[in-house]
């Protein structure tokens, strides 16, 4: 369930029979032809159907994050590295405060990871109770990868991998054809400009789009994956 459609009375219910909370994560950032929130939309959507059964409240995504090669394309918002770990840190702050125990980081964005090791940092600081955090970047688990990679090779940024129905844009007609993928050692060492240049229209490569039934299977996959983190993913 979302956490916004709670109040704070159904939330002091909740945890009166259970600790679990789901944070997810993502950036607002060009996605080549598909929508400037696509890895916050994902990350929130997953998050959700994932809890749904459930029961476990999903907080509402953190749209922003550590995105600076990317803000040579209009749109592009970008956190500071020391930003987004310390609004990360406050939320984890404050929903331990609340009596919450186990948190999963549900992460949509690549370039959000150092989230992970800024969590294990925090949970392993002395307190009176254990808590624990759980990070998932939910497009890089091992099945949602099996399945990607069954369809085509080098899912990246900005092309069919990220290409759902709920974050495509009404009026925008994909490229018909793809094109070659962009070496992702030199991505990597690409500022704003030189990335824009590589990449033209942002994608990363490969296809634009895929067939829908392939890409549900694909989300399913994520959903499930996700899920299983909330169920028997816990130390104790």
């Amino acid at each position: 369930m979302r956490l916004w459609e709670m109040n704070w009375q159904m939330v002091e219910d909740y945890l009166h029979h259970d600790d679990r909370v789901v944070i997810p994560i993502g950036s607002t950032e060009q996605h080549g032809f598909l929508s400037l929130g696509t890895d916050a939309m994902l990350a929130e959507r997953v998050a959700v159907e994932a809890a749904e059964p459930l029961g476990i409240p999903v907080l509402p995504v953190l749209p922003f994050g550590i995105t600076p090669y990317h803000t040579a394309f209009p749109g592009t918002i970008t956190l500071k590295l020391d930003t987004m770990l310390a609004a990360v840190r406050d939320i984890l702050d404050s929903l331990e405060d609340q009596g919450f125990r186990r948190l999963l980081v549900v992460n949509g964005h690549g370039g959000n990871t150092p989230v992970h090791e800024a969590a294990r940092e925090w949970v392993s600081r002395p307190r009176p109770e254990r808590v624990q955090v759980q990070f998932t970047s939910w497009y890089a688990g091992p099945r949602v990868q099996a399945v990607a990679h069954s369809y085509e090779a080098n899912p990246s940024h900005g092309g069919w991998f990220e290409n759902f129905p709920w974050n495509r844009l009404a009026g925008v007609e994909m490229p018909a054809e793809g094109k070659p993928v962009v070496d992702k050692n030199s991505i990597l060492q690409m500022g704003p400009a030189d990335l824009r240049t590589a990449t033209v229209d942002g994608s990363f490569g490969g296809s634009y789009a895929r067939d829908d039934a392939e890409m549900l299977h694909i989300w399913q996959t994520g959903v499930e994956e996700t899920r299983d983190m909330m169920t028997r993913g816990w130390a104790f």
